[in-house]
């Protein structure tokens, strides 16, 4: 069997990652298609191509807008049945497919969603058993939504190019928003704007599966993307003032692991009674890059897995809010009972962008109470945020990356470059806009103030690169992990004086 690493060389396990390109018309999806599939094959992946449903149908004959509204709903239904078989055969071969294999999917199930009424959707999805967590969130991998020339590039808006595409700027422009909101809950969904010209539109395309996926590549990409994270001041508005968004339960548990050096988490994700189950681990290589390995897995996998849960750790209950704003997707994390004193109230804000903070900050959402931007503050590390015991008397507050020798520091903390066994007589940096009860726990991390790095020091981390043999070494070992079908790696990004990692 061929053995790849995240860089595409020989490893232990073969890969198999399946990412949908959805959009408006004239958004650039078939190029999309033909660039990554030609990045990834360059790779030594195999790359299957799964074409579009409703291009293969409505080019022989059938005109969508010539249907009754009954004919319609029956057409996105068939069509939708279509479509997963013609994935399905395509899954298939890849899962048995003994290279790495990436299955691009030229739309989605959630897509026939967006040309038909909420009513006749829930029917449809009624009528077949079907539910959105099955459909949307763990169909597939990854989405990405390439927006229309029609929405931000309107003089190279054309349908000419496309036999069966005849919309006016005006109909894109709606049918690429409608698109776009039938994917918020996925949750990893990146959007690919027309902030730049095209041909660095598509290489923010390819850098995005990349960096799901943690291949390291270099300087081909250049894209600079990173997590942003904000603190939020409650209450939040009336549910009408958002965009379309999806509200979704969601529960982290830590798990006890053998190394001081790396965190596993689960995550149980859902509505209405369905749910997807992930199983995450962080560990840290080097200054400057983390790897995390995120395997979808099993209710019962939960249930079993949940039995190693650390007892140093509370239970982490969040309500998630999705919702798309100026071309952002954006997750609005309320943090609900029970749960530490520390996290009552608290509201954070996420996003990833490749923007300039200037960009950024006139697409916020402007109908939110935003009071800092928190990135890489381990005061709003969600791995500090459930610790069971105050701060001022736990040593499993996370800060930095272990030394290799000392096995006493915190190595939870994947790709801090600070040292929490260096301490100052000075508070935490920290926004004065904090609540009362975040800056009562911070007042108290006395013997946790670190010394932070000079700008010289952050400056010089470098990037490396990681395999899979680190899975088997802690195989070895006796720990548990599955093999992982997605892979997050991401440099450190610097923010507020620290270098730390979203947690």
């Amino acid at each position: 069997m061929a053995h790849s690493t995240m860089n595409g060389h020989h490893s232990s396990s073969k890969r198999l990652y399946k990412v949908v390109l959805t959009g408006g018309p004239c958004g650039g999806k078939t190029t999309g298609q033909a660039r990554l599939s030609t990045f990834f094959e360059n790779l030594g992946w195999k790359v299957y191509r799964v074409p579009e449903t409703s291009t293969v149908l409505l080019s022989g004959g059938i005109k969508f807008g010539d249907l009754s509204e009954e004919d319609a709903v029956a057409f996105q239904e068939n069509l939708l049945k279509s479509m997963m078989q013609i994935e399905n055969t395509f899954f298939t071969l890849a899962e048995t497919c003994r290279k790495n294999c990436l299955v691009i999917c030229d739309r989605g199930t959630m897509d026939a969603s967006a040309f038909i009424s909420e009513e006749h959707w829930e029917g449809i999805m009624k009528r077949n058993g079907w539910n959105p967590v099955d459909l949307r969130d763990t169909r597939y991998n990854q989405i990405i939504h390439m927006v229309s020339a029609a929405n931000g590039a309107e003089a190279f808006y054309s349908t000419e190019d496309h036999a069966c595409r005849s919309e006016n700027i005006e109909l894109a422009f709606h049918l690429d928003n409608r698109a776009a909101e039938a994917w918020v809950g996925h949750p990893y969904f990146d959007v690919i704007d027309n902030s730049s010209e095209f041909d660095t539109k598509m290489r923010r395309m390819i850098s995005v599966v990349c960096q799901k996926l943690g291949i390291d590549t270099g300087d081909r990409l250049k894209t600079n993307a990173r997590k942003l994270k904000f603190l939020v001041r409650g209450p939040l508005p009336e549910d009408s003032v958002f965009p379309n968004f999806q509200d979704f339960n969601v529960e982290h548990i830590y798990l006890r692991t053998n190394s001081r050096k790396m965190q596993a988490r689960l995550r149980k994700r859902g509505k209405n009674g369905h749910h997807s189950y992930t199983h995450t681990i962080r560990k840290p290589e080097q200054l400057g890059q983390i790897v995390e390995v995120k395997t979808p897995i099993s209710q019962r996998d939960w249930s079993n897995m949940s039995a190693q849960a650390d007892e140093h750790h509370l239970k982490i209950y969040k309500k998630r809010r999705c919702f798309l704003h100026n071309n952002q997707y954006f997750q609005l994390d309320i943090y609900q009972q029970p749960c530490h004193k520390r996290c009552e109230g608290l509201i954070l804000l996420e996003t990833y962008s490749t923007l300039s903070s200037e960009e950024l900050q006139r697409r916020l959402p402007s109908f939110l109470s935003i009071e800092a931007d928190v990135t890489g503050r381990p005061d709003y590390s969600m791995f500090n945020l459930s610790l069971r015991d105050e701060w001022n008397v736990t040593n499993k507050f996370c800060v930095n990356i272990a030394e290799e020798a000392d096995e006493t520091a915190c190595g939870s903390c994947p790709g801090s470059g600070l040292n929490m066994h260096l301490h100052r007589q000075s508070p935490l940096l920290a926004s004065s806009k904090l609540s009362s009860s975040h800056h009562a726990h911070l007042n108290s991390l006395d013997v946790y103030n670190p010394i932070l790095p000079t700008h010289s020091e952050l400056i010089s981390l470098k990037p490396f690169k990681v395999g899979f043999e680190d899975l088997d070494d802690m195989a070895e070992r006796g720990i548990d992990i599955p093999r992982p079908t997605s892979v997050v790696k991401r440099p450190v990004k610097v923010t507020n004086g620290f270098c730390a990692p979203e947690h």
